[in-house]
This record gives C-alpha cells, sequence and structure tokens, in this order.
C-alpha cells in the first residue's frame, strides 16, 4: 500500500504545482497586458491610492494632470497592487467597451451604492439586468412621455411661484430649489404620486440626505480601510450613513403604500389609452409597472420595487436637477447666449403668458443646443465604470486583460480639443448637425450609450426644456461666480453651491 500512497502524493503534487504554475502564468500575463498602458509606478503595497488622498474639491485637478502626463488611457494600481483600473477618455475605445453586450457589468466602483439603490437598474447585471430594463422601458414609449408633460408645466409654475417670491434682485443658491422641483416631477410621473415637495418643507431631509450620502460614499471609496461595514459603520462616517439611509428609504417606502392606496387597479402599458368613464388619458407611472408584476411570470419582491423606485428617485431628480443648474449657472455667466434664448423663447410664445404646449418643444431648438453644450462642459454623471469580465482588444494594440475596472471619463471626453475646438468655451453652436456629423459618435456620451444607455434621457430633455424655458419666460439669471469649482463625485456637483441673482422679466 506504501507504493500507492507514494503515487498519490506525487500526483497530488503534481496537480498542486500544474495549479500554482497556472495562477502564475495568469498573474504574469494579466500583468504584462496592464503594463502596456501607460500610467504611474505604483508603491509597494498601497499602490496609487496616495493620489487621491486630498480634499473632494481637488480631485479633479488628480484627474486633469493625469489625462495630462499619460494621455486617453491611464493604468492605476489600487492597494496591495492587486486590483487595477484603466481610466479612458478616447472615443474610439468608449465606443469597444460601451457597445459590447458581454461588458456590461458594473465596476465595483458601485458596491458603495448598493446599501442605499440595492441592485436596482444602475448597479444589476445579467439576467435580473435583462429582464428589469425590459419591464422599465414601457414606462418611457413617447406617448406616455407627451401624458407626463403637463406635471412638467405645473411642476414648473409652482417653482416660478417660488422664485417670484423672493426680493427683486436677490442672489440664490439654485441647487436646493431646482432639486426640489425635480424631485417633484420625478414623484407624480414616475411614481404616479403627489407629494407636493416644492409647498411641504417636511421633504426637505431627502434632497439633504442624498447629498450627503453622495459625500460618503465617495469618501468611502477612496479609504480602503473603510470598506469594511465592520469598520465603516463603526465611524462617524458610517453612522451618518446610516441616518441618511433611513430617511431616503423611508420616504421611497412612503411613496410606494401612497400609490398602492390611490388604486385598486393600474392601467397596464396595452390599456393605457383612455379612462373609460371620464375619456381623459391616464397617466402610466413607472411604479405601477413594478407593482403589477405581481400577477406576471416573473414577480418582483417588495425588496426589488423598492430598489427599483430608489434608483429613479435618485437618477430621476438628481441629475436632472445639475443638468438645469449647470445651465442656468452657464446662461448666467453669458448673457448674450442668455439673450438669444429669450428671442426664441418669445417668438414661440409671442408676449402671450399662457403656458407651454407640448409641441412648443420642439421648436425650442436653440435652447435644446444650449442644454446639449451644458452638459458637454457639465455632465450630470461625469463617469461610468464597468468590469471586464474576458480579455477585450481595445484597438492600437492594447487588450484590456478580464477582471480589470475601467472608468469612462465623461467629463475629460467632452473636454477633447481633437474633438471639439476650444473645448473650454461654452458654445451651443458645437450640436449644430454639420458639426455633430463630424465628431466622434462617442465623443458626447452625457447618458452613457450602447445597451446599458440611460433609459430616461427623453424623459430628462423634455423635463429640462419645460422648466428652464419657465425660468427664462420670467427671470434674467446673473451668475455671481465665473470661477465654480467641481466635484466630480457620483453626480458634478459645485462646491459651494450655484450662486445667481434674479431679476423679473418685464411683460
Amino acid at each position: 500500500m506504501e507504493w500507492l500512497t507514494q503515487i498519490l502524493s506525487a500526483l497530488l503534487l503534481m496537480i498542486t504545482a500544474s495549479y500554482i504554475l497556472k495562477i502564475f502564468r495568469s498573474s504574469v500575463k494579466f500583468k504584462n497586458l496592464l503594463n502596456k498602458f501607460p500610467g504611474p509606478e505604483p508603491l509597494p503595497l498601497i499602490g496609487s491610492i496616495t493620489d487621491y488622498m486630498v480634499p473632494r474639491e481637488q480631485m479633479a485637478t488628480v484627474f486633469d494632470k493625469r489625462f495630462k502626463e499619460y494621455g486617453p488611457v491611464v493604468r492605476v494600481w489600487n492597494p496591495v497592487c492587486m486590483d487595477p483600473d484603466l481610466f479612458i477618455t478616447k472615443p474610439e475605445y468608449l465606443e469597444v467597451i460601451l457597445t459590447s453586450t458581454k461588458h456590461i457589468k458594473k465596476s465595483t466602483a458601485y458596491d458603495g451604492l448598493k446599501p442605499w439603490l440595492g441592485t436596482g437598474l444602475l448597479t444589476s447585471t445579467g439576467k435580473k439586468w435583462q429582464l428589469h430594463r425590459k419591464l422599465i422601458t414601457p414606462a418611457f414609449h413617447f406617448n406616455i412621455l407627451e401624458d407626463f408633460f403637463q406635471v412638467f408645466v405645473e411642476k414648473s409654475k409652482s417653482l416660478i411661484n417660488t422664485m417670484t417670491k423672493l426680493p427683486v434682485g436677490t442672489t440664490i443658491d439654485l441647487m436646493p430649489i431646482i432639486s426640489k422641483c425635480t424631485l417633484d416631477i420625478i414623484c407624480e410621473t414616475a411614481m404616479g404620486t403627489c407629494m407636493n415637495i416644492q409647498e411641504d418643507k417636511e421633504h426637505e431631509q431627502y434632497v439633504s440626505a442624498v447629498l450627503e450620502l453622495s459625500e460618503i460614499t465617495m469618501y468611502r471609496e477612496f479609504r480602503p480601510w473603510l470598506y469594511s461595514d465592520l469598520v465603516f459603520y463603526r465611524t462617524q462616517y458610517g453612522k451618518q450613513y446610516a441616518k441618511c439611509l433611513q430617511i431616503l428609504h423611508g420616504f421611497t417606502e412612503n411613496v410606494i403604500q401612497k400609490r398602492k392606496l390611490h388604486t385598486n387597479k393600474k392601467p397596464s402599458a396595452e390599456e393605457n389609452s383612455e379612462d373609460t368613464s371620464t375619456g381623459a388619458r391616464r397617466r402610466l407611472a413607472l411604479l405601477d409597472l413594478l407593482l403589477d408584476t405581481c400577477d406576471s411570470p416573473h414577480p418582483l419582491t417588495d425588496l426589488e420595487i423598492r430598489e427599483e423606485v430608489d434608483t429613479f428617485m435618485f437618477e430621476g431628480h438628481d441629475t436632472t436637477a445639475m443638468a438645469i443648474t449647470w445651465a442656468l449657472y452657464l446662461l448666467g455667466t453669458h448673457p448674450h447666449i442668455q439673450e438669444r434664448v429669450v428671442v426664441e423663447l418669445e417668438e414661440i410664445f409671442s408676449t402671450s403668458q399662457r403656458s407651454p404646449y407640448f409641441e412648443d418643444l420642439v421648436a425650442m431648438k436653440y435652447l435644446e443646443r444650449v442644454i446639449k453644450e451644458a452638459l458637454r462642459l457639465y455632465p450630470s454623471v461625469p463617469f461610468i465604470a464597468r468590469k471586464i469580465e474576458e480579455d477585450l482588444p481595445l484597438g492600437d494594440g492594447y487588450i484590456i486583460p478580464a477582471g480589470t475596472g475601467v472608468t469612462l471619463d465623461i467629463f475629460h471626453t467632452h473636454r477633447d480639443p481633437t474633438q471639439f475646438p476650444d473645448p473650454y468655451v461654452f458654445n451651443p453652436d458645437n450640436f449644430l448637425l454639420e458639426r455633430t456629423r463630424k465628431r466622434h459618435p462617442f465623443a458626447y456620451i452625457p447618458f452613457s450609450a450602447g445597451p446599458r444607455n440611460c433609459i430616461g434621457q427623453k424623459f430628462a430633455m423634455m423635463e429640462e426644456k419645460t422648466v428652464l424655458s419657465a425660468i427664462l419666460r420670467n427671470f434674467k439669471i446673473e451668475a455671481v461666480e465665473e470661477n465654480v469649482v467641481m466635484l466630480q463625485e457620483l453626480t458634478l456637483k459645485p462646491v459651494n453651491g450655484l450662486l445667481v441673482k434674479l431679476t423679473p422679466r418685464k411683460h
């Protein structure tokens, strides 16, 4: 029996050695492929993490420096030099990644959002993402968006009423009041629930909690010693994070319960034609689609419904609020462009103070170019990140090895001088048709692109046109500061808000 033991021992040793050799070769291949990409030399054990140990307002400068030094793709090694990231701005490289149906998994950078958003549409992947994307898409059909338009108008009027009550020539921070308006809109459209957020100060907690939670999430992302929940939730940051979560989840659970009580039966996508008793169209909310899955082959759990509601409450109000706010700031620093928008609005509305019609949005062509240019300079979502799950040829001799995280830096892509002459100048004519035809299609991706593009981009453009046109018809906007420091975080925000002076227009 001794000879059998020796043979088995030898076989076990060979298998173990073969396994170790395979891991070693895989590791060598992995590092060799990554080291072909330019980037800073990592420090032992801590990688490149020291570059990110700076105040929040200096992070944008770190990325600026990186791309200037190394070019449109930069390799970074995170702590212990075992977790690599590629930061990419080149449109051709972005196209390879974003158009792929294989590489749709979000990177570990999104793990910090999961206590808040769970695995909703933003953070999920695989079959769950495919199923939920298919389920939610009908909520953004053009006909349903047309139904939402009246909500945009009503909530814009509430915003104007708030602004009109302020002293003439007053200076205000745009962010809080615009955020409450867009939160009001997303509650009544996508969630089908009227919350009167602009009139009710009780809901100010939600907006504040979103800001705080976003800040803490990014703070934790660049501090590996806080990755462990055991450590994090014992710190002051973790305790505040938990408090914010309680506010946000409590708010969305309240929205869900209100919608459940509002009606016993909601219209399906096919039935959303008209109410037989009144002849009026009935609005189909996103929340209705989620709740109606109870009788489907793939019913959503209560937790899954809340995850999707949390996701759309965040994405549907914060990103749009920032797009509107940055557009107003840019118009406030470029009065000649602001007046050109006003002239276009006067051509549409003349001297009438009537509410806009849905068709008026189509005529706001210059305002649309203004919005697009504002999103170029200040994209609401400055970056997105993916996990590459199998070796991916990128072009120019580069291959991204499986297991690599990639950060697609939208902010810097939009400021590429090879794509946008005078990239730091606010110029809505960048979106004249003859200019857009000459650019690479992935040089401008404020709503991402490919299979995981933003499902609500048409909704957002309609909302932004409605709110901006209402403000500009009633007020002249003058920016108080011209050089605003940015925070490139979950959404692109100014460090200290955006102060403007409001002057009522004469009618």
